[in-house]
């Protein structure tokens, strides 16, 4: 069984305690994160500093696991 999760531009989970059943949800629950940002303008990144909220799917990742174990990474932007 395939679970995924969605990594911030700071390598943190955005949802902490939650997966994902599938990509669809997972780009879903990417959107809403960012949507958190919007009163703000902009999200803060240890990183990448104060980037354009448009730019924040451009520095996430999206873990595949399966079976428990990490099988695969890829940027979700």
């Amino acid at each position: 069984m395939k679970r995924f999760n969605v990594l911030s531009p700071d390598g943190f989970h955005i949802a902490m305690d939650t997966d994902y059943a599938s990509k669809k949800e997972a780009k879903q629950a990417l959107k809403a994160f960012v949507n958190r940002y919007k009163a703000q303008g902009y999200y803060s990144s240890m990183q990448h500093g104060r980037m354009p909220l448009n730019m924040v799917i451009c520095y996430c990742d999206l873990q595949t696991i399966e079976n428990g174990k990490l099988i695969n990474v890829e940027r979700m932007g």
